[in-house]
């Protein structure tokens, strides 16, 4: 475990299976069953596999931070009420967000394919992770998808100077053939709030038009930012879209909203977040190869496109993650050593064994504890 203040901004590489097993054993170790921690594992890992290292395992320690507080319940399992042929009802029961999400988009599969669409609203949920994880649940089982979820205070208003809505991520996919499929996942605001708790974590500075600080003034201090408000993308645009994600998860499942939503750093109470899914059959008004052919056309069009100066090259959206996610799989997830402590200081809470890592010192060679052998291979 790199404990020498020299190591604290060295990069360590970790193998997505050993995050999985390692994360596993952490929550496992917090009172989550071996099921759910799975999923949840997953999920996580997805996220620094794609390179949306806000929303990775390093969100580990405020989750258990929260268990710790009473404020999150380990044991709870999210439960499905059906309300029509196409739409369900999900209750978080306190648990994570990502097992409540995880249950949701699968029954609006369920639905989708029997009825070509589904929507799930949840309530009592906490913080989900990478909006995209939910999106590609959807595309592996061939369906298009809408992911709305609310979330705690962050911006203000349009006019306004005060915290009320949330940095709430937009998030919908669809299939394709040959090509690439669509992933769309972005905040409404000018960056991810997660950017700038990364920046604190490791000690790095955020561009002057992120953020404003406690006095409204701009700041490239993470510190100060967080004490402020975050700005939205397009002015009102941004506002409007943040407000949006509040009607449809916030008030429309039950859960907290306008501006009720507790951040998920806070361990003083339940977050009660909202979630809002949709599934649809992509094949609904045309057959599957047409639709198919028609995405992978839509694909071409984008990344073909006559270029501006001095870019190489055109993306469709969520291709870089894609393309992020294909390079760490072979060569790692890259952690700094201050982020690599603060989650093996997790596992010896629970008497686990350190991360696994390479190009640094690494922990104890213990067995995971909680992890099924296969699951270390």
């Amino acid at each position: 475990m790199p404990t020498d203040p020299s190591t604290e901004n060295r990069t360590f590489r970790v193998t997505a299976s050993d995050a999985k097993a390692f994360v596993q054993a952490i929550l496992t170790g917090n009172g989550v069953s071996q099921d759910n921690a799975a999923i949840i594992a997953e999920c996580l890992v997805a996220a620094d596999l794609r390179g949306v290292d806000t929303h990775g395992i390093n969100r580990i320690p405020s989750y258990m931070a929260r268990i710790r507080q009473g404020v999150l319940d380990p044991k709870a399992s999210p439960t499905i009420r059906q309300i029509t042929p196409v739409v369900g009802h999900v209750d978080g029961h306190n648990g994570f967000g990502f097992l409540a999400a995880h249950l949701g988009m699968s029954a609006a599969i369920k639905m989708a394919q029997k009825m070509g669409i589904g929507m799930v609203s949840i309530k009592h949920s906490n913080h989900f992770g990478m909006s995209a994880w939910v999106v590609q649940q959807a595309l592996d089982a061939g369906m298009m998808s809408i992911v709305f979820t609310n979330s705690s205070p962050a911006l203000p208003v349009w006019g306004g100077k005060s915290k009320l809505v949330g940095v709430s991520p937009i998030a919908c996919g669809a299939p394709a053939g040959c090509e690439r499929p669509f992933i769309l996942d972005m905040a409404p605001s000018v960056a991810a709030r997660g950017k700038i708790y990364k920046a604190l974590r490791r000690g790095e500075k955020i561009p002057k038009d992120w953020a404003l600080d406690a006095e409204g003034r701009p700041t490239d201090d993470p510190a100060r930012a967080l004490e402020g408000v975050m700005l939205p993308m397009g002015g009102p645009k941004g506002s409007a879209l943040a407000i949006m994600m509040d009607v449809f998860s916030g008030v429309l499942s039950g859960s907290a909203f306008a501006g009720h939503v507790t951040n998920p750093y806070d361990p003083c109470k339940p977050a009660n977040v909202g979630h809002f899914l949709v599934a649809i059959r992509p094949d609904l008004f045309m057959n599957l190869e047409e639709f198919k052919n028609r995405m992978d056309h839509l694909y071409k069009r984008v990344v073909e496109s006559e270029k501006i100066a001095n870019v190489n090259r055109v993306y469709f959206p969520g291709e870089i993650e894609q393309l992020k996610q294909e390079e760490r799989l072979k060569e790692g997830i890259p952690y700094v050593g201050s982020e690599i402590a603060a989650l093996n200081k997790e596992a010896a809470r629970v008497e686990v064994g350190h991360i696994k890592v390479s190009g640094g010192t690494k922990g104890p060679t213990n067995p995971i504890r909680g992890v099924p052998e296969k699951a270390r291979l």
